[in-house]
């Protein structure tokens, strides 16, 4: 375990080292739903947020103007992204809101990452197609999810109302990232909400060029 996850960090520093400083200019273009992703947690007063994949740190600034009043939360694999992340969370004036750790979104240790066990809203923003044990990171977030708490996923999805050249050049461009959209995203999802007792809810946009998915624990003793 150890190997692989060395070898994942190290093939994601690569990737990324150069792209972090250009990352969130060109990836607006095409990482669609993500804004609506972030818009949709509405986290309890007072909640924690834990971005799983946080990247460049974007989402987890924009999730803090959204949600006043949470904490912030970022695990990244990448410490190459982690320090871009950094950067960024300090330049917006919210180092006293949001905390960041490197982590392997399989295995992490919330506790000791981040002093506590369980977050009210978990999201993914097109982090699953780039994790190797994607459906490893899904029950390791289901773990950490707190009773009453929810996770948001938006992701590639597989084009289904749209041209076959478009699919075909989309997924040929974004292999180069090493980026794998996740055809059976829907039934693991489904599986994991059944073992977890969690209600679903998933839908396509944009003719499918995204998926975009919510899962909601229930609370304790409900």
């Amino acid at each position: 375990m150890a190997t692989t996850v060395g070898t994942h960090a190290e093939r994601m520093d690569g990737v990324y080292r150069v792209q972090r400083h250009f990352y969130d200019l060109t990836r607006k273009f095409y990482l669609l739903g993500r804004d609506a992703c972030i818009a949709g947690m509405v986290p309890p007063p007072g909640g924690a947020i834990l971005e799983v994949g946080c990247g460049t740190g974007r989402n987890l600034v924009l999730a803090a103007r959204r949600h006043p009043g949470t904490q912030l939360f970022g695990v990244d694999i990448s410490s190459a992204m982690l320090e871009t992340a950094d950067r960024s969370v300090a330049r917006a004036g919210l180092g006293g809101r949001v905390t960041l750790a490197q982590g392997d979104a399989t295995a992490f240790d919330a506790q000791a990452l981040f002093g506590r066990a369980a977050f009210d809203r978990i999201f993914m923003s097109y982090t699953l197609s780039m994790i190797p044990d994607w459906q490893g990171a899904l029950d390791q977030a289901a773990r950490v999810l707190a009773p009453g708490g929810a996770i948001h996923i938006v992701d590639f999805g597989q084009q289904e109302r749209l041209p076959g050249w478009w699919k075909r050049f989309l997924f040929g461009w974004v292999a180069m990232y090493q980026v794998t959209p996740r055809a059976a995203l829907k039934d693991a999802l489904t599986r994991l909400a059944e073992a977890h007792g969690m209600m679903m809810e998933f839908k396509p946009l944009l003719r499918g060029y995204a998926w975009s998915a919510v899962l909601r624990k229930p609370v304790a003793g409900a």
